[in-house]
């Protein structure tokens, strides 16, 4: 399976703009699965609640899903990017799975970063598991790397290969990524942005180093910092279905959840 990311630097508020250079990014490139960046089509600051209504999008029947839907069937693509979801009255940092068979699927982000607790409603999907033929794909958006429970949860469904969109402005994720990845024994594909994005309130910088992380925690491949790159490489999903450390140490198999919920007594 040749799976990747495409790093870049988003325009903010162009949405039609990036479409275009992703479809052209992408065209040429020899891959089953690609990952994107959180936000990539509409940037990541947004002045208010309001501001973002303006640019979120119905999943999966909004413009920008249906084009990149098109884009997906014509080229035998399937991908993963990170975007603005209007559902009603809610708005959500949603992560899009798009096949290539034409279906779209979705991840609403758990856990919201700093100011995006005043834009995005939480989200209320329990970390799904989408099947692309034999391989089972699981998503998640960047702030949740740093919940060990989220990763878990998707192993526990049979996850294979996480997708993390992401938009990191911390450097944090170069260490938990690939924790996450060693202690599930999956393989790991984070899609971080570039670039500097400023409003009046804020300027933030992105970290990049976009990676595919593998089972075992060897890192397959890693962007530089502030580059434009598209990367895929082959990996064999398989060992990903192994949880074994040793021949007698099982990651699922010998977990104790019969103790993990438990408090410690009074006189201790």
């Amino acid at each position: 399976m040749r799976v990747g990311y495409y790093q870049f630097t988003p325009e903010p508020k162009n949405v039609a703009a990036n479409l275009t250079r992703v479809r052209r990014k992408l065209a040429g490139a020899r891959a089953d699965l690609l990952v994107l960046p959180e936000l990539c089509l509409t940037g990541y600051l947004f002045s208010s609640r309001e501001e973002l209504k303006r640019w979120a999008e119905p999943v999966p029947d909004g413009p920008s899903c249906r084009t990149l839907a098109g884009f997906c069937a014509e080229h035998g693509l399937n991908l993963v990017l990170g975007t603005a979801e209007a559902a009603g009255d809610r708005l959500y940092n949603s992560a899009v799975l798009i096949t290539a068979g034409g279906t779209i699927h979705r991840y609403r982000k758990a856990h919201l970063f700093m100011d995006e607790k005043d834009l995005f409603d939480p989200g209320d999907t329990p970390f799904p598991v989408f099947s692309l033929g034999p391989v089972r794909i699981g998503l998640l958006v960047c702030f949740d790397h740093f919940y060990p429970e989220a990763t878990r949860s998707l192993a526990l469904k049979g996850a294979q290969v996480v997708c993390h969109p992401a938009n990191l402005v911390l450097e944090h994720a170069r260490i938990t990524t690939r924790s996450r990845a060693i202690e599930n024994r999956l393989f790991w594909i984070t899609a971080n942005r570039t670039g500097v994005e400023a409003d009046a309130r804020h300027s933030l910088a992105f970290t990049g180093a976009s990676r595919i992380i593998a089972p075992e925690g060897e890192i397959l491949s890693q962007a530089g910092p502030d580059s434009e790159e598209l990367v895929v490489v082959e990996i064999d999903p398989s060992p990903a279905l192994d949880k074994h450390v040793t021949p007698r140490n099982d990651l699922l198999a010998d977990r104790r959840p019969d103790l993990y919920s438990k408090g410690m007594t009074s006189d201790q």
